[in-house]
């Protein structure tokens, strides 16, 4: 899949991207798949199990392509969280600003 871009800075993960819109498609797919399959195959149905098992591959694909994105964009606000914690620590503490 080198189609799929798995490298990201901060600025560009933040942006919306064709990653993002196949996510959205496979999200949709693979929850549809999910419900309707895991009832069809309460009832034993065969088409069940079928539907099912693309609903786990849409879901398991729609997190290859999407991770990537958010973690990059998780550890970014991360740092940014402890910089604002440190702020305010020393805001506290009456310390001078810099």
């Amino acid at each position: 899949m080198g189609f799929i871009r798995r490298e990201w800075t901060p600025a560009a993960a933040d942006e919306w991207t064709k990653e993002d819109w196949l996510a959205i498609f496979f999200s949709a797919i693979s929850y549809i798949g999910l419900m309707i399959g895991t009832a069809l195959s309460l009832l034993l149905l065969p088409v069940g199990f079928i539907i099912l098992a693309i609903g786990i591959g849409s879901a398991l694909l729609m997190a290859y392509i999407i991770n990537p994105k958010l973690n990059k964009i998780s550890s970014e606000y991360e740092k940014k969280q402890k910089e604002y914690l440190e702020y305010l620590e020393r805001t506290e503490r009456w310390e001078e600003l810099s």
